[in-house]
């Protein structure tokens, strides 16, 4: 059975949901096998194995650890063309998608972005992908190289299978050139006791309707065990992070539960959420274009509406 890559996606030995759900899907494909680039890998060998990882490459070199993405990028190059996998999976972030795309160019592959499906298929790989902002969804196959997909978080219920996880350390020669953006500073991210905007299973985002004032969206957001999000006019307007951004230019997220609050549905908006399983908006105007979008919708001043459904979430609960 020939191996599937998975680029595990972690903060210094913390492995994220992202790369469970990798994990599993890769054991669709073939024997899944884990990368682990950079520091911290004592603490995250036990969550892999627990995941199925059958083998674990372990990628510790200073040359790729202390730079931006192009070395990491060249290093699987290398791992692929040792290897033969059946494919390469990586988190749909910021940093997976690069990778993934300077992957494809230097070993000469497909490759399918975004993808919140991915089934084998004649000896290679079926993807679902939502595209064109949202607007179509469509079945992609690579039909050159290696199959390299960049998969949405919450594309898949993460199981646990044990797996053997042998360990093999790679020693990797990374070129000059990938070499010219190096990592001066590292600080972690301080933490808001929410779950991460693109892993979480349900988002509540506030838009222009909430005039600046969060305090609704983020109580019930609490309620629910959710991330918050925003639209780009919230965060334009400077009255929440541009990191929780939602959005063609923000995150791209596909949780089990969306929550729109106050967002007039803007094409830029949809196409950050459109994927997720059950929508849900609140708002004033019954003709915002969000509603065309929805399984359900609540006419109705946000203001007003949140504060009741975050009463009635924490009384069934007790």
């Amino acid at each position: 059975m020939a191996e599937v890559l998975v680029l595990v996606d972690h903060a210094d030995g913390e492995v994220r949901k992202t790369t469970a759900e990798l994990l599993t899907i890769a054991r669709r494909l073939g024997e899944p096998s884990a990368v682990f680039v950079g520091a911290g890998y004592d603490s995250a060998k036990g969550v892999l194995a627990q995941y199925g990882a059958e083998k674990v490459y372990r990628i510790e070199s200073a040359d790729v650890t202390d730079y931006l993405v192009a070395p990491t990028a060249e290093a699987l190059a290398q791992l692929v063309a040792s290897t033969s996998p059946a494919a390469v999976l990586v988190a749909a972030s910021a940093d997976g998608r690069e990778v993934a795309a300077r992957l494809a160019i230097k070993t000469e592959s497909g490759l399918i972005t975004d993808a919140v499906d991915v089934q084998p298929a004649d000896g290679g790989v079926r993807t679902v992908q939502s595209v064109f902002a949202g607007s179509y969804t469509v079945t992609s196959t690579v039909t050159k190289g290696t199959p390299i997909v960049a998969v949405k978080p919450n594309s898949a219920t993460p199981e646990q299978v044990a797996g053997a996880a042998a360990e093999e350390t790679v020693e990797v020669d990374i070129s000059d050139s990938a070499k010219t953006a190096r990592i001066t500073d590292r600080k972690p991210k301080e933490a808001s006791g929410r779950p991460e905007l693109t892993e979480a299973a349900i988002v509540v985002s506030g838009g222009r309707g909430t005039a600046g004032d969060f305090g609704p969206v983020e109580a019930f957001a609490d309620s629910l065990g959710a991330a918050v999000g925003a639209s780009r006019a919230a965060v334009d307007a400077g009255w929440y992070p541009h990191a929780n951004q939602v959005g063609q230019t923000g995150k791209q997220v596909s949780p089990q539960l969306y929550v729109a609050a106050g967002i007039s549905g803007a094409i830029q908006h949809r196409a950050g959420m459109q994927t997720s399983k059950t929508i849900v908006a609140v708002n004033k105007d019954e003709e915002a274009p969000i509603f065309e979008l929805v399984d359900f919708g609540v006419v109705g001043d946000l203001f007003k509406v949140l504060p009741q459904a975050t009463d009635a979430v924490k009384a069934a609960k007790g």
